[in-house]
């Protein structure tokens, strides 16, 4: 089976690393003190101190193991591969919807990272995927889940902040 690469940028990296590090050294000591303290109060079968305590120790595994894998297989977007005329991970692109006229300002990175509410979006998303590649002054038809085509000129391309 191949292992498929996680795209990241260079912040997205730093950022896993950084809640990894938490995770490791501060939540499972945190966690492991609650379990201790609810040990300490007697009868497990009707603690729900410990069963809390429990099922966060094991969301925080999980979510560790999951972190793990992603700094595995992470494929990071370095500066000297960043080619500033074509849309890839790690650019920052401003594009206008050709029916409507409305723009908006994306900024691309790997599916890990991608979050709506900051207005990152992945490269493997429809929008994303479709614009890949392109320059200034394109314009890029992106075939939607729905069904829809939508029609987007290429307004600005920039390295991300």
């Amino acid at each position: 089976m191949a292992v498929t690469k996680t795209m990241l940028t260079l912040a997205g990296l730093k950022k896993y690393e950084d809640e990894l590090h938490e995770l490791k050294v501060v939540r499972r000591q945190e966690v492991a003190q609650k379990i201790k303290v609810a040990r300490e109060q007697g009868d497990l079968s009707e603690n729900a101190d410990y069963d809390a305590a429990k099922d966060e120790q094991s969301e925080i595994e999980r979510r560790i193991i999951e972190l793990e894998q992603i700094l595995k297989n992470a494929e990071v977007v370095v500066d000297e591969d960043f080619d500033a005329d074509k849309i890839n991970v790690g650019c920052t692109v401003t594009i206008r919807e050709t029916s409507r006229g409305m723009e908006a300002t994306y900024h691309i990175v790997g599916s890990s990272e991608a979050d709506s509410r900051q207005k990152k979006i992945s490269n493997e998303s429809p929008v994303g995927a479709a614009l890949m590649g392109h320059k200034k002054g394109d314009v890029v038809e992106v075939s939607l889940p729905s069904g829809a085509v939508m029609s987007y000129e290429v307004l600005e391309v920039r390295k991300m902040d």
